[in-house]
């Protein structure tokens, strides 16, 4: 299950965000989105997690939660709506 993850440092790392979500279960990748032009954190990521109901637990237990001096914002990940062209 994917995992949107908001409001995160710019400081945070992948390794410290897998620390975080692996107390919950196995985490199977982290995306850190990073500014195409500067290349630096936009504040946000995703975790997918082999494990829906660990998953689930991780947003209950995390959102709303600090993390690195932020309040997270974590919750299922949604798919994008394609942008649409005019």
């Amino acid at each position: 299950m994917k995992i949107y993850v908001g409001n995160l440092s710019h400081s945070s790392t992948e390794d410290s965000i897998r620390g975080l979500f692996e107390q919950f279960g196995e985490v199977l990748s982290i995306k850190i989105i990073t500014d195409r032009e500067t290349g630096k954190p936009r504040g946000f990521g995703f975790v997918e997690m082999a494990s829906k109901e660990d998953a689930q637990k991780a947003i209950a237990d995390l959102n709303d939660n600090e993390f690195e001096g932020r309040k997270l914002t974590v919750n299922e990940a949604r798919e994008r709506e394609p942008k649409r062209r005019y």
